[in-house]
């Protein structure tokens, strides 16, 4: 995607390494995001989707500064956050960016109303008297379904699907422009998955809010996302509008996630799982990191590391199967 005025985040050949080592170890540096670049629009969701492990999680706390990266650059409503200037720029964009948590019971203190958990980003920036502070947390509260008097009541008194909705009513209290939703249905039930989507996409259209949608679920992020980044052991192997992915995969592993996917067709047989396992990233493998699972694997597979090319208007895929025709090209 084209970076214009209308794009919300600029990321930059990313990268995150994290000390490992302990008592009577060498410590050493362990990558877990690898040269990563994406763009999200105003009013746009990215899906970002893999196993557990592969970083995405990460990539979320860097963008709402809660992470510094090792390397790349990260732009937020045109402001560098990554550079010399990061601190002051950040002041400069915190309230325009947020964050949902996976899981809505560790992201409320127990002991505190729900009024007074909504209200502390308020307090924080000092926008509101203590009336019109108390006002917007009941207009929050409507907004996201559940009725006023909420405000009075603590965390335990809801359940799970309520208890995201209060997540999200803190995350919009400073009206932001950019929401990173960090797996925000996977703890719950299917029925209550779909009342939140719906709830994100709806706040969506009202606000124009952009969001990166962090996943394992493919069929969730096919609900939500307009385009689809697929990680893979830290890196991006493809990104692809919604359709376009989910029609017709490139990279062998988005076509192994999505095989996975549950069928409601009983006759049809599906792998359940990706064959081999994980790579670790103490240990990562040499080329492409896929390849020690890969049904394709070429001989350069295993010792060059393929970049993501853009292969067509909005499509981009990082694979040896369609870097070989670049490479023979006169």
């Amino acid at each position: 995607m084209p970076v214009t005025s209308e794009t919300s985040v600029e990321v930059r050949d990313l990268t995150m390494s994290f000390g490992s080592g302990g008592a009577g170890r060498r410590p050493t540096m362990v990558q877990v995001l690898h040269d990563l670049t994406f763009d999200i629009g105003s009013a746009e969701t990215l899906g970002l989707v893999g196993e557990s492990g592969s970083g995405k999680s990460t990539v979320g706390r860097i963008l709402v500064g809660l992470l510094k990266p090792t390397g790349g650059s990260v732009r937020l409503f045109g402001r560098s956050v990554t550079g010399a200037d990061r601190a002051a720029n950040f002041a400069a964009v915190r309230s325009r960016v947020q964050f949902v948590f996976q899981d809505p019971h560790a992201a409320l203190n127990p002991r505190i109303r729900v009024g007074h958990s909504i209200a502390e980003p308020i307090d924080i920036a000092g926008k509101h008297s203590r009336r019109d502070r108390d006002d917007r947390v009941r207009q929050l509260l409507e907004l996201v379904g559940l009725p006023r008097d909420s405000a009075d009541r603590f965390p335990h008194e809801f359940s799970g699907g309520q208890r995201q909705r209060i997540v999200i009513a803190r995350a919009l209290s400073l009206s932001p422009d950019f929401v990173v939703c960090d797996e925000p249905v996977s703890a719950l039930d299917v029925s209550m998955q779909a009342q939140i989507v719906n709830l994100l996409m709806d706040l969506q259209d009202r606000f124009g809010l952009s969001y990166l949608f962090i996943a394992h679920d493919m069929t969730v992020v096919r609900a939500i996302a307009r385009r689809v980044a697929v990680m893979y052991a830290g890196s991006i192997v493809e990104i692809a509008r919604n359709a376009d992915l989910y029609a017709d995969p490139l990279h062998p592993y988005t076509r192994a996630l999505l095989d996975a996917m549950p069928r409601p067709d009983p006759t049809r047989i599906r792998p359940r799982t990706i064959p081999g396992e994980v790579p670790s990233l103490l240990a990562p493998p040499s080329g492409c990191r896929f390849h020690t699972r890969c049904p394709h694997v070429m001989p350069r597979c295993r010792d060059e590391s393929p970049r993501l090319l853009e292969i067509a208007p909005g499509r981009q895929v990082a694979c040896h199967l369609f870097t070989a025709a670049e490479t023979t090209e006169p």
